[in-house]
């Protein structure tokens, strides 16, 4: 079994429980809207015991979700995106793109602030295209500090320390689309 796969099947326990105690039920209540034994549910919360679509489908059904939700399975084949946002260093990342590996693309927000921020300069792994939507994006790159109105893109190597914030204190919304080292947005322009 792949590590993927592993790691799937031990989340479903400790996922399985949190999703019991949001809805403010006992391990009695779901075993009798599901007929699966209160042990059986225990073991299975626990991790004792491995889930199995006989024990999984009755609670998909009790609970009303979605099998998937219950093991946290990748989605595949579906085309439309399932927007979840990010909360990291104060800004909001709303993925646009769910494929594994690859370029992956993101709407960032950066909220609105009273105060200039300090820069905090980040080196990653990867390349990164961004465009800015809405306000005045301040990018310090290495020794460059730019300020990017909307309609303004850049591009860079993330391993060069890089940090993104508000050039005004207002709030700035831009699309980014990252890449593993080597991977790189390519445009393409008419001559005219």
């Amino acid at each position: 079994m792949s590590d993927d796969f592993d790691a799937v099947l031990h989340a479903v326990g400790p996922r399985l429980r949190a999703l019991r105690r949001h809805r403010g039920m006992t391990l009695a209540d779901l075993a009798a809207a599901t007929g699966v034994s209160e042990s059986t549910l225990s073991r299975l919360e626990s991790g004792l015991r491995r889930a199995s679509l006989e024990l999984l489908l009755p609670l998909a059904r009790a609970y009303g979700v979605p099998l998937d939700d219950l093991v946290g399975a990748p989605r595949t084949g579906d085309p439309r995106i399932h927007l979840t946002p990010i909360h990291r260093h104060g800004m909001t990342f709303v993925p646009l793109s769910r494929r594994p590996g690859g370029m992956q693309a993101y709407k960032m927000i950066i909220p609105s602030s009273d105060r200039p921020p300090v820069p905090d300069h980040q080196t990653h792994e990867g390349h990164e295209w961004l465009y800015v939507l809405h306000g005045n994006l301040r990018l310090v790159l290495g020794e460059h500090d730019l300020v990017l109105p909307p309609g303004e893109a850049a591009e860079f190597d993330t391993t060069i320390p890089h940090w993104l914030g508000s050039a005004d204190g207002n709030a700035v919304e831009l699309l980014i689309l990252f890449g593993r080292h080597g991977e790189r947005a390519h445009l393409r322009a008419r001559a005219h």
